[in-house]
């Protein structure tokens, strides 16, 4: 094995702010009064907050050291499955950050802003030549946002038509959004098994499905990385009883231009722009989850809509059967921009993103199969799921396996998830990945293999040389503190 990607340096120990700088201290001048001096100690009910005085270099170190103990794809891979933490090309933030998107404000009158809702209008055209369902809301927030919108869409046309349904079913190879969202629309989560070759099995879902059920969620790719052979069998099922198909699309990174989703029969798409279309994810900024429904759906989308007639654009709440307005102003412009960025300077080359993912993932899963176990050898799409099976003899687990990871400079896939598979490891590369940095996870993952067999007990201990050791993540999840504890 090559040299790993991680090695040990300087780790700087840094306090909260309140604990740094001195009475008196500054950063900043402040610019010469053009008004009278007003007291406003007398408006000011007790103390006043708590800002600590600190000197612009207080602040820069402080802000410094911080972001040297994050980790993100601009350091090194992110395999996180199910999550797509792929490399953002930076001509995308560059698009974004032009002043005449960046500085607009969201109370312009329509005649000032007709080039952002003209870039609304395309992005919404292009999410539904993609998908293949042609109408489009960008109003989500975030990918649960837009589950929670489609259950409300879905929701909102069962009643148009009399009717109230109280269920809806959902795989256990769902996400775990799926349950929350439909329960925020007043419906109970049904669960519904897969079967042994780890997809929908059209017999359960005939069995479970009747007049009382809204539809399903299913996620497609699944959470074990394999396409729904029989989605459209199961497609037939559901609306043979009167629902409908709502279609999870987090893993949407592996089928872009492969699949035509209205030909699945999927009836609303959620997607995360955060994901699949080149906007930061896991950084805590804002995402986007925009939904795509059939033309049967189309009237039940939030409003404001944008709606282009004779060259000018506007923003419509003329949609009497709305579910209304879902978030502030029309969504979270900024990651539009980048995503509208990043179809237009992939053009067609969008279906290669999709074939090189899922070919990394392939690579990886018949490099590693012989070492861990895989539940379901079979050709995965855009991940691949194995479990501490091997390694449980030697009583090495996958979190013991992950933190390992961590002292050869690679963040851990997910772990334990999904459910389905019992101490499961979770890997998704994407396609942003070379072959030389996915053989350097290979390689590195063989040798934590090999380890686990020499010497089992150092797993116990790891990881040892990063700024934080192991934690009590049971204590902290049975005791969390939310209030700032340190102080």
């Amino acid at each position: 094995m090559k040299a790993p990607v991680g090695t040990t340096g300087l780790i700087f120990n840094e306090p909260l702010l309140w604990e740094k700088g001195a009475k008196g201290r500054t950063g900043f001048s402040m610019p010469l009064r053009d008004i009278e001096r007003y007291p406003v100690e007398d408006s000011v009910k007790g103390e006043g907050p708590d800002f600590p005085d600190l000197s612009e270099l207080d602040v820069v170190r402080h802000f410094t050291r911080l972001s040297q103990w994050n980790f993100g794809v601009d350091s090194g891979m992110y395999p996180l499955g199910s999550c797509t933490m792929k490399y953002n090309p930076k001509t995308n933030e560059r698009q974004a950050a032009l002043p005449g998107l960046a500085g607009g404000h969201p109370l312009l009158p329509e005649v000032l802003c007709q080039g952002a809702l003209k870039l609304m209008a395309d992005l919404e055209r292009f999410l539904a030549e993609i998908t293949g369902l042609p109408a489009v809301s960008l109003q989500p927030a975030a990918g649960s946002h837009g589950e929670l919108t489609g259950m409300m869409v879905i929701d909102a046309y069962l009643k148009s038509k009399g009717q109230r349904r109280t269920k809806v079913l959902i795989p256990d190879t769902a996400h775990g959004t799926n349950p929350a969202s439909a329960a925020l629309c007043g419906l109970k989560a049904i669960p519904l098994t897969s079967n042994e070759q780890g997809i929908l099995s059209t017999e359960n879902v005939a069995e479970l499905m009747d007049e009382d059920t809204a539809g399903i969620m299913v996620t497609n790719p699944n959470t074990l990385g394999l396409f729904e052979a029989n989605i459209q069998q199961v497609a037939d099922i559901v609306h043979a009883k009167g629902g409908l198909i709502y279609g999870d699309g987090a893993n949407m990174n592996a089928v872009m231009g492969i699949v035509d989703i209205q030909k699945l029969g999927v009836d609303v798409l959620h997607l995360n722009l955060h994901k699949t279309f080149s906007t930061p994810h896991g950084g805590g900024g804002p995402g986007s989850g925009p939904i795509c429904v059939t033309e049967r759906l189309a009237p039940f989308l939030p409003v404001p809509r944008v709606v282009e007639k004779d060259g000018c654009y506007t923003l419509s709440e003329d949609f009497p059967q709305s579910v209304g307005k879902i978030h502030a102003f029309y969504g979270n412009f900024g990651v539009l921009v980048k995503a509208y960025s990043y179809i237009l300077s992939l053009g067609a080359d969008l279906k290669k993103v999709s074939q090189y993912a899922v070919l990394n993932a392939n690579y990886i899963k018949e490099s590693l199969k012989d070492v861990y176990h895989l539940a379901y050898d079979r050709p995965c799409m855009h991940e691949c799921v194995f479990s501490d099976k091997h390694q449980e003899a030697y009583h090495v687990s996958t979190l013991d396996i992950a933190k390992r990871l961590m002292e050869y400079g690679f963040h851990p896939p997910t772990v334990y998830f999904p459910l389905v598979v019992h101490g499961a490891i979770m890997v998704e590369p994407t396609e942003t990945e070379s072959k030389e940095m996915i053989d350097a996870f290979i390689d590195t993952m063989r040798a934590i293999a090999e380890e686990v067999k020499a010497d089992p007990e150092r797993f116990h201990e790891a990881p040892r040389i990063t700024k934080v050791r192991r934690l009590d993540e049971t204590g902290a999840a049975r005791n969390p503190c939310l209030t700032g504890c340190g102080r």
